[in-house]
């Protein structure tokens, strides 16, 4: 008879996927972000251009 035992430790239970309704909302959200992210990154280029375009000319 041993003097000791090991305690049973069960397996990880099996973690069901996130449902393709919330993966897509949440892929919506991600998308929506980026978006306005580049839409302002868009906006901000184009008004440099106009700015030096149509601003004074350096002197240096």
């Amino acid at each position: 008879m041993p003097a000791f035992t090991f305690e049973k430790i069960s397996p990880p239970a099996n973690r069901t996927a996130v449902s393709p309704v919330a993966n897509k909302k949440q892929r919506g959200v991600i998308v929506q972000v980026l978006d306005r992210l580049a839409e302002a990154r868009v906006k901000r280029s184009l008004k440099n251009e106009k700015g030096v375009a149509a601003g004074k000319p350096r002197v240096d």
